[in-house]
């Protein structure tokens, strides 16, 4: 991905790529941080494909997708019989990335009894496999991703100090889109391209009350929303025209409406009631409401905890079905709740 390719004029993205620019050619460690769906990992690939590691690998790790349990055999490997079921040397990531870029995607979910291993790599190059003396070199470069507050969990002591402070080494924080609303047109065009193009469709029209649709709605998922709103729009749509179902520009609407007489909190919560009504309170799975937002499913249940949606039922909490007695306070009937 090439600092050309990537799509945005507005001043706080323009930004962020001239910071892209300054720290792609030396090998310092880069932190991105910035809400779930900004692009953080589209980001760490420029830097990589800008810098002199372009002809190595590029390596992703999603720290929040592995059990912990898992994750440090699968950041730095075991050897044969290093524990029960072990029947094989893997192939680490930092071997993986060798000559290349690593990118730790949610690095605030890597365990705090890892996070000694890998302050080791940052600063010596130099890691042990599960069940083995033998010190192996790492010849990587490092660029992590949050969408936490790492400082804030440094002062919690649920995040290392001098880890944080040797990843962050450059921080770039990424703006998320309802900060770069003059993006949002072109994000629109790229996207009905690429997914006419992968359909096997011609779409070349966008009705413009359906683009002040976009443009008006704040895209609590960021990009990542917007992208697969716009996939599910050129899928349904027909006769060369972008026609999204009539149902979801109804809830842009209403989000859009709200916005002015409410705060961001209630925006946010009313639309993601709005989803989990749509899919019948799934929240996991190719159908269901995280995947319609552009989110993990742990993003999603993290938002709900935090925007009062959700319960404390683990069963409802981890599970595909997530019906709350919360929802009760605000049946008023309409596509979206808002207190």
């Amino acid at each position: 991905m090439k600092l050309s390719e990537l799509i945005g004029s507005s001043p706080r993205f323009q930004a962020a790529l001239n910071d892209v620019r300054v720290v792609a050619p030396p090998e310092c460690a880069v932190l991105l941080q910035g809400e779930t769906g900004t692009g953080k990992e589209v980001i760490a690939r420029a830097i990589h494909d800008s810098g002199p590691r372009q002809n190595g690998p590029f390596v992703a790790l999603n720290c929040a997708a592995i059990p912990a349990a898992l994750l440090e055999s699968e950041l730095f490997g075991h050897e044969r019989g290093a524990f029960t079921g072990a029947v094989a040397q893997t192939v680490d990531r930092f071997q993986a990335a060798n000559g290349g870029t690593l990118f730790l995607d949610e690095i605030g979910e890597l365990p705090l009894e890892l996070q000694p291993k890998l302050l080791r790599v940052l600063q010596e190059q130099r890691y042990e496999r599960l069940g083995s003396t033998r010190t192996m070199q790492a010849d990587v470069r490092i660029v992590a991703a949050t969408n936490q507050d790492l400082s804030r969990m440094v002062e919690e002591k649920t995040f290392r100090a001098d880890l944080y402070y040797r990843l962050s080494v450059f921080p770039i924080t990424l703006p998320p889109l309802r900060e770069r609303r003059g993006d949002i047109s072109l994000l629109v065009r790229h996207f009905v391209q690429k997914f006419s193009r992968a359909m096997n469709k011609s779409i070349d029209h966008i009705p413009s009350d359906v683009l002040d649709i976009l443009n008006g709605y704040l895209w609590p998922g960021n990009i990542r929303e917007l992208q697969n709103f716009i996939e599910r729009s050129v899928l349904v749509s027909e006769d060369r025209i972008l026609s999204p179902r009539i149902t979801e520009l109804r809830a842009l609407i209403h989000a859009a409406h709200s916005a002015p007489t409410h705060t961001l909190f209630d925006v946010e919560r009313a639309h993601i009631i709005g989803i989990l009504k749509e899919t019948n309170w799934v929240v996991g799975g190719r159908n269901g409401a995280a995947a319609r937002l552009g989110l993990p499913r742990t993003t999603l249940i993290t938002r709900m905890q935090k925007l009062g949606i959700a319960n404390n039922n683990p069963s409802v909490l981890h599970g595909a079905s997530f019906k709350s007695a919360t929802l009760a306070r605000h049946s008023n009937g309409s596509h979206l709740a808002v207190n």
